[in-house]
Protein backbone atom coordinates (compact mmCIF):
# COMPACT_ATOMS: atom_id res chain seq x y z
CA UNK A 1 0.00 0.00 0.00
CA UNK A 2 2.63 2.09 0.67
CA UNK A 3 4.24 1.78 -2.75
CA UNK A 4 1.16 2.70 -4.41
CA UNK A 5 0.17 5.67 -2.22
CA UNK A 6 3.79 6.48 -3.66
CA UNK A 7 3.04 5.41 -6.87
CA UNK A 8 -0.14 7.86 -7.00
CA UNK A 9 1.94 10.66 -5.02
CA UNK A 10 4.25 10.61 -8.35
CA UNK A 11 1.54 10.36 -10.51
CA UNK A 12 -0.42 13.39 -9.19
CA UNK A 13 2.95 15.62 -9.60
CA UNK A 14 3.44 13.93 -13.10
CA UNK A 15 -0.35 15.60 -14.10
CA UNK A 16 0.54 18.74 -12.53
CA UNK A 17 3.79 19.12 -14.33
CA UNK A 18 1.98 18.07 -17.92
CA UNK A 19 -0.80 20.08 -17.15
CA UNK A 20 1.44 23.19 -16.12
CA UNK A 21 3.76 22.77 -19.05
CA UNK A 22 2.26 20.56 -22.02
CA UNK A 23 2.02 22.75 -24.99
CA UNK A 24 2.02 20.21 -28.03
CA UNK A 25 -0.36 21.66 -30.78
CA UNK A 26 -1.62 18.44 -31.23
CA UNK A 27 -3.34 18.30 -27.67
CA UNK A 28 -4.34 20.93 -25.23
CA UNK A 29 -3.30 21.07 -21.43
CA UNK A 30 -5.40 19.65 -19.07
CA UNK A 31 -7.51 21.93 -16.32
CA UNK A 32 -7.58 21.11 -12.78
CA UNK A 33 -10.33 19.17 -11.47
CA UNK A 34 -12.14 20.38 -8.51
CA UNK A 35 -14.14 18.48 -5.37
CA UNK A 36 -17.11 16.55 -6.96
CA UNK A 37 -18.99 15.16 -4.05
CA UNK A 38 -22.25 14.13 -4.80
CA UNK A 39 -20.89 12.86 -8.53
CA UNK A 40 -21.36 8.77 -9.57
CA UNK A 41 -19.79 7.79 -12.46
CA UNK A 42 -19.56 4.25 -13.48
CA UNK A 43 -16.29 3.14 -14.82
CA UNK A 44 -16.53 0.00 -17.52
CA UNK A 45 -13.60 -1.70 -18.26
CA UNK A 46 -12.56 -4.56 -20.45
CA UNK A 47 -10.08 -6.19 -18.38
CA UNK A 48 -6.89 -5.39 -16.61
CA UNK A 49 -4.64 -8.09 -18.30
CA UNK A 50 -1.67 -5.37 -18.65
CA UNK A 51 0.55 -2.65 -16.86
CA UNK A 52 -1.42 -0.24 -18.78
CA UNK A 53 -4.67 -1.05 -18.28
CA UNK A 54 -3.58 -1.96 -14.67
CA UNK A 55 -2.05 1.75 -14.05
CA UNK A 56 -4.90 3.29 -16.07
CA UNK A 57 -7.61 1.68 -13.82
CA UNK A 58 -5.42 3.21 -10.76
CA UNK A 59 -5.27 6.33 -12.26
CA UNK A 60 -8.63 7.14 -12.86
CA UNK A 61 -10.26 5.42 -9.72
CA UNK A 62 -7.61 7.01 -7.23
CA UNK A 63 -7.92 10.33 -9.20
CA UNK A 64 -11.83 10.21 -8.64
CA UNK A 65 -11.23 8.99 -5.33
CA UNK A 66 -9.90 11.99 -4.11
CA UNK A 67 -12.25 14.47 -5.75
CA UNK A 68 -15.19 12.70 -3.67
CA UNK A 69 -16.95 11.10 -6.57
CA UNK A 70 -18.70 7.96 -5.93
CA UNK A 71 -17.19 5.24 -8.38
CA UNK A 72 -19.25 1.76 -9.44
CA UNK A 73 -16.36 -0.25 -11.50
CA UNK A 74 -17.76 -3.36 -13.46
CA UNK A 75 -15.17 -5.50 -15.53
CA UNK A 76 -16.66 -6.86 -18.71
CA UNK A 77 -13.71 -9.37 -18.77
CA UNK A 78 -13.70 -9.01 -22.38
CA UNK A 79 -17.00 -9.66 -23.18
CA UNK A 80 -18.25 -7.41 -25.39
CA UNK A 81 -22.03 -7.94 -24.37
CA UNK A 82 -21.57 -8.44 -20.45
CA UNK A 83 -20.13 -4.76 -20.51
CA UNK A 84 -23.25 -3.59 -22.87
CA UNK A 85 -25.37 -4.91 -20.19
CA UNK A 86 -23.09 -3.53 -17.36
CA UNK A 87 -23.41 0.02 -19.07
CA UNK A 88 -27.13 -0.57 -18.90
CA UNK A 89 -27.23 -1.30 -15.62
CA UNK A 90 -25.13 1.67 -14.72
CA UNK A 91 -27.49 4.14 -16.35
CA UNK A 92 -30.50 1.75 -14.68
CA UNK A 93 -28.87 3.00 -11.40
CA UNK A 94 -28.43 6.67 -12.15
CA UNK A 95 -25.33 7.42 -12.55
CA UNK A 96 -24.20 10.89 -13.90
CA UNK A 97 -21.63 10.19 -16.32
CA UNK A 98 -19.44 7.17 -18.09
CA UNK A 99 -16.20 6.34 -18.58
CA UNK A 100 -15.10 3.10 -21.21
CA UNK A 101 -12.14 1.25 -21.77
CA UNK A 102 -13.98 -1.05 -24.75
CA UNK A 103 -13.58 -4.31 -25.77
CA UNK A 104 -13.27 -3.09 -29.57
CA UNK A 105 -14.20 -0.57 -31.82
CA UNK A 106 -17.59 -1.63 -33.27
CA UNK A 107 -18.80 -2.48 -29.19
CA UNK A 108 -17.73 0.96 -28.62
CA UNK A 109 -20.10 2.37 -30.95
CA UNK A 110 -23.48 0.37 -29.90
CA UNK A 111 -22.71 1.54 -26.02
CA UNK A 112 -21.97 4.94 -26.69
CA UNK A 113 -25.27 5.09 -28.80
CA UNK A 114 -26.82 3.26 -25.07
CA UNK A 115 -25.40 6.20 -23.25
CA UNK A 116 -26.84 9.11 -25.88
CA UNK A 117 -30.32 7.74 -26.24
CA UNK A 118 -30.40 8.12 -22.17
CA UNK A 119 -28.92 11.09 -21.92
CA UNK A 120 -26.03 10.08 -19.75
CA UNK A 121 -22.34 11.48 -20.83
CA UNK A 122 -19.86 8.96 -21.84
CA UNK A 123 -15.82 9.42 -21.98
CA UNK A 124 -13.96 6.36 -24.22
CA UNK A 125 -10.67 5.81 -22.92
CA UNK A 126 -8.01 4.91 -24.83
CA UNK A 127 -9.53 2.59 -27.09
CA UNK A 128 -11.87 4.77 -29.59
CA UNK A 129 -15.07 3.94 -31.91
CA UNK A 130 -14.82 2.70 -35.45
CA UNK A 131 -14.54 5.69 -37.68
CA UNK A 132 -17.77 4.94 -38.30
CA UNK A 133 -19.67 6.08 -34.92
CA UNK A 134 -22.77 8.61 -35.41
CA UNK A 135 -22.82 8.85 -31.73
CA UNK A 136 -21.24 11.81 -29.37
CA UNK A 137 -18.75 11.07 -26.75
CA UNK A 138 -15.45 12.41 -25.56
CA UNK A 139 -12.39 10.02 -26.75
CA UNK A 140 -9.07 10.63 -24.95
CA UNK A 141 -6.78 8.35 -27.55
CA UNK A 142 -2.96 7.95 -28.57
CA UNK A 143 -2.09 9.01 -31.45
CA UNK A 144 -0.68 5.12 -32.42
CA UNK A 145 0.18 5.97 -35.61
CA UNK A 146 2.78 9.02 -34.51
CA UNK A 147 4.00 7.34 -31.87
CA UNK A 148 4.47 3.93 -33.83
CA UNK A 149 6.39 6.07 -36.19
CA UNK A 150 8.83 7.41 -33.74
CA UNK A 151 9.58 4.37 -32.26
CA UNK A 152 10.20 2.81 -35.52
CA UNK A 153 12.22 5.85 -36.71
CA UNK A 154 14.82 5.23 -34.20
CA UNK A 155 14.90 1.85 -35.04
CA UNK A 156 15.48 2.26 -39.04
CA UNK A 157 18.63 4.46 -37.71
CA UNK A 158 20.09 1.57 -35.44
CA UNK A 159 19.21 -0.27 -39.01
CA UNK A 160 21.42 1.90 -41.03
CA UNK A 161 24.38 1.45 -39.30
CA UNK A 162 23.78 -2.38 -39.14
CA UNK A 163 23.71 -2.24 -43.05
CA UNK A 164 26.79 -0.52 -43.03
CA UNK A 165 28.71 -2.80 -41.65
CA UNK A 166 26.81 -6.00 -42.95
CA UNK A 167 26.02 -5.10 -46.50
CA UNK A 168 22.69 -7.21 -45.87
CA UNK A 169 19.31 -5.45 -46.19
CA UNK A 170 17.19 -5.89 -42.68
CA UNK A 171 14.51 -8.36 -42.77
CA UNK A 172 11.94 -6.76 -40.44
CA UNK A 173 8.90 -8.37 -38.21
CA UNK A 174 5.81 -6.89 -37.11
CA UNK A 175 3.58 -8.15 -34.19
CA UNK A 176 0.16 -7.12 -35.30
CA UNK A 177 -2.47 -6.17 -32.66
CA UNK A 178 -6.60 -7.38 -33.51
CA UNK A 179 -7.20 -5.32 -36.69
CA UNK A 180 -10.90 -4.80 -34.98
CA UNK A 181 -8.96 -2.08 -32.58
CA UNK A 182 -8.36 1.12 -34.66
CA UNK A 183 -5.05 0.91 -31.93
CA UNK A 184 -4.05 -2.07 -33.91
CA UNK A 185 -4.79 -0.26 -36.92
CA UNK A 186 -2.68 2.86 -36.10
CA UNK A 187 0.39 1.13 -34.67
CA UNK A 188 0.19 -0.95 -37.76
CA UNK A 189 0.11 2.04 -40.16
CA UNK A 190 3.07 3.83 -38.35
CA UNK A 191 5.08 0.81 -38.77
CA UNK A 192 4.51 0.99 -42.43
CA UNK A 193 5.51 4.11 -42.37
CA UNK A 194 8.62 3.73 -42.14
CA UNK A 195 9.52 0.50 -43.51
CA UNK A 196 8.58 2.16 -47.01
CA UNK A 197 9.93 5.31 -46.23
CA UNK A 198 13.46 3.09 -46.52
CA UNK A 199 13.14 1.25 -49.50
CA UNK A 200 16.76 0.23 -49.89
CA UNK A 201 17.06 -0.71 -46.33
CA UNK A 202 14.08 -3.20 -45.48
CA UNK A 203 13.40 -6.51 -47.02
CA UNK A 204 9.26 -7.09 -47.28
CA UNK A 205 7.70 -6.62 -43.71
CA UNK A 206 6.63 -10.62 -42.42
CA UNK A 207 3.35 -10.00 -40.32
CA UNK A 208 2.54 -12.25 -37.04
CA UNK A 209 -0.93 -11.51 -36.05
CA UNK A 210 -1.47 -11.97 -32.36
CA UNK A 211 -5.21 -11.00 -32.12
CA UNK A 212 -3.80 -9.46 -29.05
CA UNK A 213 -2.86 -12.95 -27.63
CA UNK A 214 0.03 -14.49 -25.86
CA UNK A 215 -0.58 -17.73 -26.64
CA UNK A 216 -1.39 -16.70 -29.83
CA UNK A 217 1.39 -14.46 -30.66
CA UNK A 218 3.81 -17.14 -29.37
CA UNK A 219 2.77 -19.64 -32.08
CA UNK A 220 2.77 -17.48 -34.85
CA UNK A 221 6.33 -15.91 -34.06
CA UNK A 222 7.71 -19.49 -33.81
CA UNK A 223 6.25 -20.26 -37.23
CA UNK A 224 7.57 -17.12 -38.72
CA UNK A 225 11.10 -17.32 -36.97
CA UNK A 226 11.42 -20.97 -37.88
CA UNK A 227 10.46 -20.33 -41.38
CA UNK A 228 12.44 -17.10 -42.03
CA UNK A 229 15.75 -17.79 -39.19
CA UNK A 230 17.63 -13.92 -40.72
CA UNK A 231 14.90 -12.12 -39.41
CA UNK A 232 16.68 -9.28 -37.22
CA UNK A 233 14.06 -6.47 -36.86
CA UNK A 234 11.00 -6.79 -34.88
CA UNK A 235 8.32 -4.81 -33.36
CA UNK A 236 5.60 -5.39 -31.34
CA UNK A 237 2.22 -3.75 -31.45
CA UNK A 238 2.08 -4.10 -27.68
CA UNK A 239 4.86 -3.91 -24.70
CA UNK A 240 2.93 -7.04 -23.41
CA UNK A 241 4.41 -9.43 -26.07
CA UNK A 242 7.85 -8.97 -24.88
CA UNK A 243 7.92 -11.71 -22.57
CA UNK A 244 6.63 -14.06 -25.51
CA UNK A 245 9.33 -12.53 -27.75
CA UNK A 246 11.91 -13.18 -25.42
CA UNK A 247 10.79 -16.96 -24.68
CA UNK A 248 11.17 -17.58 -28.64
CA UNK A 249 14.59 -15.35 -29.00
CA UNK A 250 16.63 -16.97 -26.46
CA UNK A 251 16.75 -20.54 -27.15
CA UNK A 252 17.72 -19.59 -30.90
CA UNK A 253 20.65 -17.35 -29.79
CA UNK A 254 18.68 -14.42 -30.95
CA UNK A 255 18.05 -12.28 -27.44
CA UNK A 256 21.08 -10.38 -27.17
CA UNK A 257 21.70 -6.53 -25.68
CA UNK A 258 22.36 -4.02 -28.51
CA UNK A 259 25.93 -3.72 -29.78
CA UNK A 260 26.82 -7.35 -29.35
CA UNK A 261 26.78 -9.95 -32.32
CA UNK A 262 23.67 -10.92 -32.96
CA UNK A 263 21.35 -8.05 -31.41
CA UNK A 264 17.81 -8.52 -33.13
CA UNK A 265 16.20 -4.39 -33.40
CA UNK A 266 13.64 -4.48 -31.20
CA UNK A 267 11.06 -1.76 -30.30
CA UNK A 268 7.40 -1.55 -29.02
CA UNK A 269 4.82 0.55 -28.38
CA UNK A 270 2.70 1.43 -24.67
CA UNK A 271 5.61 2.36 -22.14
CA UNK A 272 5.03 -0.52 -19.67
CA UNK A 273 7.49 -1.63 -16.67
CA UNK A 274 8.57 -4.42 -18.45
CA UNK A 275 9.93 -2.31 -21.85
CA UNK A 276 11.65 0.32 -19.21
CA UNK A 277 13.79 -2.46 -17.97
CA UNK A 278 14.25 -4.33 -21.32
CA UNK A 279 15.77 -0.78 -21.85
CA UNK A 280 18.43 -0.48 -19.41
CA UNK A 281 19.22 -3.81 -19.79
CA UNK A 282 19.86 -3.13 -23.62
CA UNK A 283 17.80 -5.18 -25.62
CA UNK A 284 14.67 -3.29 -26.18
CA UNK A 285 16.17 -0.33 -28.76
CA UNK A 286 13.15 2.08 -28.31
CA UNK A 287 9.72 2.27 -27.08
CA UNK A 288 6.69 4.08 -28.62
CA UNK A 289 5.36 6.08 -24.92
CA UNK A 290 1.41 6.51 -24.27
CA UNK A 291 1.48 9.41 -21.84
CA UNK A 292 -1.26 7.50 -19.54
CA UNK A 293 -0.90 10.55 -16.64
CA UNK A 294 -2.29 12.97 -19.39
CA UNK A 295 -4.75 10.86 -20.99
CA UNK A 296 -6.54 9.78 -17.86
CA UNK A 297 -6.28 13.36 -16.29
CA UNK A 298 -7.77 14.44 -19.30
CA UNK A 299 -10.57 11.98 -19.46
CA UNK A 300 -11.93 12.83 -16.08
CA UNK A 301 -11.78 17.11 -16.56
CA UNK A 302 -13.49 16.91 -19.86
CA UNK A 303 -16.26 14.21 -18.55
CA UNK A 304 -16.90 16.27 -15.14
CA UNK A 305 -16.96 19.79 -17.33
CA UNK A 306 -19.62 17.90 -19.22
CA UNK A 307 -21.58 17.06 -16.11
CA UNK A 308 -21.46 20.07 -14.92
CA UNK A 309 -22.70 22.15 -18.00
CA UNK A 310 -25.30 19.65 -17.86
CA UNK A 311 -23.74 18.68 -21.62
CA UNK A 312 -25.40 15.36 -21.71
CA UNK A 313 -23.67 14.22 -25.04
CA UNK A 314 -20.50 15.56 -25.10
CA UNK A 315 -18.69 15.50 -28.55
CA UNK A 316 -14.41 15.51 -28.78
CA UNK A 317 -11.44 13.99 -29.49
CA UNK A 318 -8.96 14.95 -27.21
CA UNK A 319 -5.35 13.41 -28.91
CA UNK A 320 -2.39 11.99 -26.76
CA UNK A 321 0.54 13.34 -28.89
CA UNK A 322 2.78 10.86 -27.21
CA UNK A 323 6.37 10.34 -27.31
CA UNK A 324 9.21 7.63 -28.12
CA UNK A 325 11.85 6.56 -25.28
CA UNK A 326 15.07 5.86 -27.27
CA UNK A 327 18.39 4.16 -26.11
CA UNK A 328 19.86 7.38 -27.20
CA UNK A 329 17.21 9.24 -24.50
CA UNK A 330 16.95 6.61 -21.97
CA UNK A 331 19.25 8.42 -19.16
CA UNK A 332 17.56 11.61 -19.53
CA UNK A 333 14.00 11.05 -20.24
CA UNK A 334 12.87 7.93 -18.55
CA UNK A 335 11.26 9.13 -15.91
CA UNK A 336 8.62 10.79 -18.50
CA UNK A 337 7.49 7.15 -19.44
CA UNK A 338 4.87 5.78 -16.76
CA UNK A 339 6.02 2.47 -17.09
CA UNK A 340 9.53 4.04 -15.78
CA UNK A 341 7.76 5.40 -12.56
CA UNK A 342 6.10 1.73 -12.06
CA UNK A 343 9.78 0.31 -12.07
CA UNK A 344 11.18 2.62 -10.49
CA UNK A 345 8.54 1.65 -7.57
CA UNK A 346 9.29 -1.73 -7.34
CA UNK A 347 6.68 -2.81 -9.59
CA UNK A 348 7.56 -5.99 -11.47
CA UNK A 349 8.99 -7.19 -7.96
CA UNK A 350 5.12 -7.52 -6.50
Amino acid sequence: MKKFTHFLTVAVLVVAVLAATFVSPLAKPAPVAHAQEGLTICFAFQDLETEFWVAGHRAITETLADLGVDVIEVNGNQDANRQLEQVRDCIAQGVDGIIMIPQDGESAVTIIGEANDNDVPIAVFNRPPSDDNPNNALVIVADNEIIAQKAVEFMAQRAMRQIETSGEKIVPLILVGDLGDPNAVGRRDGFYNVIEKYPDLFETPIEVATEWDAATALANLEAALQGNPDINFIFTSSDFLYPTIRSVLEPMGKWVPAGQPGHVILGGLDGDATACSLMKDGYVDATGVQDLFFEAQATMDALLQAINDENYQPNELIPDPGFALTLGTLDFEEMDMWGCVLFSEGFLDQ
